[in-house]
């Protein structure tokens, strides 16, 4: 089964649902931003994608610049930062099985189909 990731508020992520809607996909949606991930979660999603935190950060985000910018950051702390403000969390995330992508653009959705 699928699972996407998505914040309804970003362009990118509803191409993505659209596409996945177009393939006739089974697919569940975990509206992160209304149901926060924990930090077990996204420690779980950054395995299957491959990446390590910082890779997930929405680095151009306003609160990402005014509270973390410029520090020195381990990885506990940058979860920590994502689990307080989950608009930090990089999307639309697609998970299939024990694979994950970031799809951006929308259309590397089809890497994980």
């Amino acid at each position: 089964m699928i699972t996407i990731y998505h914040n309804p508020m970003c362009s990118k992520s509803r191409e993505c649902l659209q596409l996945l809607e177009l393939e006739q996909m089974p697919f569940t949606t975990v509206k992160y931003l209304n149901e926060p991930l924990s930090k077990k979660e996204l420690k779980e999603l950054l395995k299957k994608l491959g990446i390590k935190p910082i890779g997930l950060v929405r680095q151009k985000e306003a609160v990402w610049i005014s509270e973390y910018k410029g520090k020195t950051l381990t990885d506990t702390q940058i979860l920590e930062a994502m689990v307080k403000h989950p608009n930090l969390i990089e999307r639309p995330i697609v998970v299939n099985g024990d694979k994950a992508i970031i799809a951006r653009p929308a259309e590397k959705v089809h890497d994980t189909l």
